[in-house]
């Protein structure tokens, strides 16, 4: 399901990538200014993200299809070491994967040079800049989604959070970095595209912005205060993270369930 989640992802990005900067493309005739172009890319991708979310199959395993997400939740203790393993796995193939079917739909169009597998580069600022602008972004996805999913009342709304902020970041911040905040999305694109300029940037920012992230939240509001790895938790899917046990409780009333009856973080 993480596969086909990130896979599912990629082949949007590059279907929309033909349609918005192939030069032979209408959108290219019609609108010329770059940021409106990326504009409609990052609604589009944001649409993309949270029809993801809240798909089947993103209800079942939590809609991660980011190792840097899933990696943060294993360090709150909410993913056991081998599901994260197999999770990070299948996020990479996914990626992969899609390109690969993107690559099928498109032909050549996919690898002109303005569209470029939609490859995640650094900007003219260069990779320091990079770096610098992956972290913050990734900082602050991880922030939106540990407290919207811990609270009462935008718990179920965490999704639609999640993805208007890749729409924000794909308009506002894809200058700096390209805007990826996930390792097996640029490999994705790089792999087909045999481009890995600057990849270290991409490893290793949005782990660190998210881990930072879970932190500062672990810092201010404790452990207890972090209930589930899933983004959308509000459904009749089993959790393999807390065995599905409170699946449509309030994060409220799941952390007293909690407190009197503790859940493990994988399924014995």
């Amino acid at each position: 399901m993480e596969a086909a989640l990130l896979g599912g992802f990629m082949v949007s990005a590059c279907l929309f990538s033909v349609l918005l900067f192939h030069p032979d493309g209408q959108a290219a005739r019609l609108l010329p200014d770059p940021l409106a172009r990326r504009a409609l890319m990052g609604l589009a991708m944001g649409a993309t993200a949270i029809a993801l979310t809240y798909s089947a199959w993103g209800k079942q395993s939590g809609a991660h299809y980011n190792p840097a997400l899933t990696l943060t939740f294993t360090r709150l203790g909410k993913v056991a070491p081998w599901d994260a393993t197999a999770y990070i796995v299948a996020q990479f193939v996914g990626a992969v994967l899609g390109v690969m079917v993107a690559r099928v739909l498109a032909r050549e169009m996919l690898g002109s040079a303005q569209v470029h597998f939609a490859v995640t580069r650094p900007g003219a600022g260069g990779a320091a800049v990079a770096f610098a602008a992956e972290t913050v972004i990734s900082g602050l996805l991880m922030t939106v989604v540990l407290t919207a999913s811990n609270h009462a009342k935008a718990a179920r709304f965490t999704g639609v959070f999640a993805g208007l902020l890749v729409a924000t970041f794909i308009i506002v911040e894809a200058p700096l970095s390209g805007m990826s905040m996930n390792p097996a999305r640029t490999v994705g694109s790089g792999f087909w595209a045999h481009d890995w300029t600057a990849v270290w940037v991409y490893f290793t920012a949005p782990p660190l912005g998210m881990l930072l992230a879970a932190e500062r939240y672990l810092r201010r509001h404790g452990r207890e205060r972090i209930f589930c790895a899933k983004l959308h938790h509000q459904n009749g899917k089993r959790c393999i993270f807390c065995e599905g046990r409170a699946g449509n409780l309030s994060p409220d009333a799941r952390i007293t369930a909690r407190e009197t009856d503790p859940l493990p973080t994988r399924p014995r």
